[in-house]
C-alpha cells in the first residue's frame, strides 16, 4: 500500500517539459579553509536582545556559568536603545557574580562592531551607552565579543518580548521567572494507584449524587469540590467528565487504567506500529 501511494503520487504530479531543476551552488565556494578556534571553558557567557512594540520596550539577558547554570534576567525599558541596554544589564550580572573571563554573544551587529572598535559611535543617544560600557569592561581581565544570528538567540528573545508586553506595574513587586523544561507532554498523565482505597473522583461522584462532603472538609475543600463537580456528569452510577467540546469522559479507577493501557498496547487495540514508537 505505501508504495502503491508512492506510484499515484508520481502519476498525478508527473513532471513537464519545461521543468528547469534547481541550480545548487556553495554559498562560501571561495573560502579555501576554516580555522577552528578553540574556546575558552572557563569564560562565562552573555546573550542580550532588546525588543520594541506597540505595547512597550523591554529588554533580556542570560548569563551562563562555563558549568551550564543559566541566570536569566528581564526588565521594561523606558528607551529605544534596547540592545545597548540588556548588554549592559548583562555586563553588571556578571560583575555582581565576580566574573573575570566573559564571552559576549549577540545578533545586533552594530554593537558587536562598535564594542570591538570596528565601527565608530556617532548617534547622540549612544555615546552615554558607549562610556558606560567602556567603564565596565575595565572590571573584567578578557572580554570577547561574538556575533550570532538571530535564531541563535531565541531565549533571550523571548525574554524580552515578554517585558515589552507586560505593562508597567509601577510598584508592584515581580518575583524571580522560573523557567521549567517538561521531559513528557502535559496529557501524559499516569493514574496512580489511590492510597485510601477509594477512587480519585470518590468525593466529586458523591457529591453529584447526594450533595454530601467528606467529613473534615473544609470550608476551602467544600467550595473546591463544588468547582470541580461542575466540570462533571454522572449517569447512574458512572461518572463522565465534561469537555470543551460537549463529549463526555469516562473516569476510572488506576485498577481499570491499567486495563485499558494494556489493551491499547497489547491486546485488541494493538497497534500496526513497533513497541518503540508507540511508546514515544
Amino acid at each position: 500500500m505505501k508504495a502503491q501511494a508512492l506510484a499515484d503520487h508520481l502519476v498525478e504530479n508527473h513532471v513537464d517539459d519545461e521543468y528547469q531543476p534547481l541550480s545548487t551552488y556553495f554559498p562560501d565556494e571561495e573560502i579555501n579553509s576554516v580555522e577552528v578556534i578553540p574556546e575558552n571553558t572557563n569564560a562565562w557567557k552573555i546573550f542580550f536582545d532588546g525588543a520594541v512594540n506597540a505595547k512597550g520596550v523591554g529588554i533580556g539577558a542570560i548569563l551562563i556559568s562555563p558549568t551550564g547554570q543559566h541566570y536569566p534576567a528581564t526588565a521594561l525599558s523606558g528607551h529605544n536603545t534596547t540592545n545597548y541596554e540588556s548588554y549592559i544589564i548583562g555586563m553588571n550580572m556578571a560583575i555582581y557574580q565576580d566574573v573575570e573571563e566573559l564571552l559576549i554573544m549577540g545578533d545586533s551587529d552594530l554593537i558587536i562592531q562598535q564594542a570591538q572598535g570596528e565601527w565608530e559611535t556617532w548617534d547622540v543617544k549612544l555615546l552615554p551607552y558607549r562610556q558606560d560600557e567602556e567603564d565596565l569592561r575595565k572590571r573584567f581581565k578578557s572580554i570577547e565579543f561574538r556575533y550570532i544570528p538571530w535564531f541563535h538567540n531565541e531565549l533571550v528573545d523571548a525574554l524580552a518580548n515578554l517585558a515589552s508586553m507586560l505593562p508597567y506595574p509601577g510598584n508592584v513587586h515581580i518575583g524571580p521567572l522560573e523557567i521549567q523544561i517538561r521531559e513528557r507532554h502535559g496529557y501524559c498523565n499516569t493514574v496512580e494507584v489511590e492510597p485510601d482505597v477509594q477512587t480519585w473522583y470518590h468525593d466529586i461522584k458523591r457529591f453529584l449524587k447526594t450533595k454530601e462532603y467528606p467529613e473534615k472538609a473544609s470550608g476551602y475543600q467544600k467550595r473546591t469540590i463544588r468547582r470541580l463537580a461542575s466540570g462533571f456528569f454522572l449517569i447512574r452510577e458512572v461518572l463522565y467528565k465534561r469537555t470543551t467540546d460537549l463529549n463526555l469522559l469516562r473516569c476510572v479507577d488506576a485498577q481499570e487504567a491499567g486495563r485499558i493501557m494494556n489493551e491499547v498496547h497489547a491486546g485488541v487495540c494493538g497497534p500496526h506500529m513497533n513497541v518503540y514508537v508507540l511508546a514515544k
